[in-house]
């Protein structure tokens, strides 16, 4: 599908993929059932990004093979943030605060997921702790949201995950008990950066996450940028001398305008784009392949 903005010529990017979610972290969705999902929406070229964990990727492989897609394995790495929010830009953006994490997509397009290469398995052991860490961080937002006088189990919020477990798991549980109509207003008012049973995991830098990708043969794309509250120019600067190979420029929440900024800063210095729905399932508002690129880009400056 081609569209028109401004002066440039977009496209859906229906054949690549490259950000999404199964029931390994905090989707919605069983690998399989999810790589039916990518096939149904047309894409040729898929990345399973779980949140700090790689424990899917063989499943997914085989998945991809019968189905007839290309899978690229990837993950998820819940950062401490390069740089800090620029108040001008939260200003602008009408919000108070950012995010207390910056996450970087790690990609391995060469590696084979049933290939367990020194390398490979030096990573995995290094992303080990941040996964495990997620369990604790768990356990004592439970303890804080009883303390805010809600009944939830946190036996129950783990029985939602099969791998990493993360707070909308915790939201769901919520919801279901009747404590919130929508995870949004779960975050919003308890769970999100800030608010009142948030909790703070174990996690790298971004210099240490890059260094350790790098060394496992992998490539890196900084994620969603428009939640780090960081001016087009500084951030794209901090990712070019942070070693960072791409950023996701066509991420389904960003306006067509800071795509394209985004698109022609990496451009001018020499940076990669990648692009991704962020998909975690049927009850989140995106669709895998639908992010408009310019059609120039493709698949050239993609990784």
């Amino acid at each position: 599908m081609w569209l028109i903005r401004g002066l440039i010529m977009m496209q859906w990017s229906e054949h690549y993929d490259l950000h999404g979610h199964s029931t390994y972290s905090d989707g919605e969705l069983s690998v399989s059932q999810l790589a039916q999902k990518i096939k149904d929406e047309g894409v040729n070229v898929w990345a399973l990004t779980d949140h700090d964990v790689i424990s899917g990727w063989s499943e997914a492989s085989e998945e991809a093979k019968q189905r007839g897609l290309k899978f690229i394995p990837g993950v998820e790495i819940t950062c401490i943030p390069g740089l800090p929010a620029e108040a001008i830009v939260l200003e602008k953006e009408g919000r108070d605060r950012s995010t207390t994490s910056w996450h970087l997509l790690a990609y391995f397009p060469h590696h084979n997921p049933n290939d367990k290469s020194a390398s490979m398995t030096a990573f995995s052991e290094w992303l080990q702790p941040f996964a495990e860490g997620r369990i604790g961080r768990m356990k004592r937002m439970v303890e804080k949201i009883n303390e805010l006088g809600m009944e939830i189990a946190f036996e129950d919020v783990m029985a939602r995950s099969s791998g990493a477990i993360g707070r909308p798991h915790l939201a769901k549980e919520m919801i279901e008990k009747g404590y919130a109509d929508s995870v949004q207003q779960v975050f919003d008012e308890w769970l999100g950066d800030g608010c009142p049973a948030h909790v703070e995991k174990r996690k790298p830098s971004i210099i240490e996450a890059v260094n350790a990708v790098h060394a496992a043969g992998g490539i890196c794309s900084l994620a969603h940028p428009i939640y780090y509250g960081i001016e087009t120019d500084n951030l794209l600067s901090y990712i070019h001398n942070a070693g960072i190979d791409a950023v996701e420029a066509f991420h389904r929440s960003h306006p067509d305008k800071y795509r394209i900024e985004l698109w022609q800063g990496a451009l001018k210095l020499g940076l990669k784009v990648t692009c991704g729905s962020d998909y975690h399932g049927p009850s989140y508002q995106a669709r895998p392949g639908h992010m408009s690129v310019p059609s120039s880009s493709l698949p050239e400056q993609i990784i």
